[in-house]
């Protein structure tokens, strides 16, 4: 154990790097705001910002709307990734136009509270009051809550996950699909024993532990299922659960516990399609627009079928591995 499993030191270096990425997005360089809008200029801007009520405090979040106005649309929420700590609500701007463009659904990307100053079970509880929040005021918003999806990248996709859990447990809302992209799904195993196919990966093991200690300080609750549901100890029966795309990226450190959670999701009947994207590292869709517009253009079409009540779902799972 080293000293960054330390909840003061963890907590320290988070608060660092939210004051990094914060000082980033001020600029025009990667990662910043300006950076993040010029990206797939063929997808404009169409947003507005909404607050959402919750028992944590209001919950900023940007609504992407469809360029064509008519009947309410397909809702998807989305939670950003930066390891449950960094605020990249604008690092999913072009994903986010993406999807309303294309699976020609209103998009919520949703700015939550971060730990350290909000650790779990913080924010995966925001999110759920934040989601059946969306699914109730549809009307007067321009959009349809019984036609609900979630997903997030990365943390956002672990949060998506103990959404879809909540949800499973406390009879809804209905979600017709969850997308989780390369999800941190199993912190009770220490980020050291776990193996990418690559000697450095994107998500060093030293990250991967000032995340999980500045989000969970108490190693026991890590296996809390709207932790870590891609561990072994989680046997709960997930018959019911929201249909899954799992995404996962072949180099990435978190690749194995995505590819068990799929199977997971595949045996209760719950999986969609698991995607394991080739020659990929965790965030790639941040640098690499070919990958990152092949993948976006999965999870619309899986949008699109699974929000259209004339579609017809695929009769299996689909494993691409």
């Amino acid at each position: 154990m080293s000293i960054l499993a330390r909840p003061a030191v963890a907590s320290f270096v988070a608060k660092a790097m939210q004051r990094a990425v914060t000082a980033a997005q001020r600029g025009n360089g990667r990662g910043g705001k300006a950076s993040s809008h010029a990206r797939f200029p063929e997808y404009p801007r169409h947003t507005r910002e909404l607050t959402i009520p919750t028992s944590a405090g209001p919950a900023r979040a940007i609504v992407y709307t469809p360029a064509t106005e008519g009947a309410p649309t397909p809702v998807h929420v989305n939670f950003h990734g930066g390891g449950y700590v960094m605020p990249l609500t604008e690092m999913d701007d072009p994903f986010c136009r993406y999807l309303a463009a294309e699976a020609g659904a209103t998009v919520i990307n949703v700015d939550y509270v971060l730990a350290p100053q909000h650790p779990f079970p913080g924010p995966p509880h925001q999110a759920f009051e934040v989601v059946r929040w969306i699914a109730s005021h549809g009307a007067g918003q321009g959009w349809d809550g019984s036609r609900l999806s979630v997903g997030g990248q990365s943390a956002g996709g672990g949060i998506a996950a103990a959404v879809a859990r909540q949800a499973l447990e406390q009879g809804g809302p209905p979600i017709a699909l969850q997308v989780l992209h390369y999800p941190p799904l199993d912190l009770a195993t220490s980020a050291e024993d776990k193996r990418a196919a690559i000697a450095k990966p994107v998500m060093r093991p030293w990250m991967a532990e000032v995340f999980d200690t500045a989000y969970v300080p108490e190693p026991r609750e890590r296996l809390d299922r709207l932790v870590s549901p891609a561990n072994p100890a989680d046997t709960a029966d997930l018959g019911g659960m929201a249909p899954a795309l799992v995404i996962t990226a072949e180099f990435d450190l978190l690749r194995a516990e995505g590819a068990y959670y799929a199977d997971r999701l595949r045996q209760a009947g719950a999986l969609v399609e698991h995607y394991d994207v080739p020659g990929a590292d965790h965030g790639y869709d941040g640098k690499d627009d070919e990958k990152a517009r092949q993948v976006y253009a999965l999870v619309a079409r899986h949008l699109k079928r699974a929000t259209n009540p004339k579609a017809t779902e695929p009769a299996e799972p689909r494993i691409t591995e």
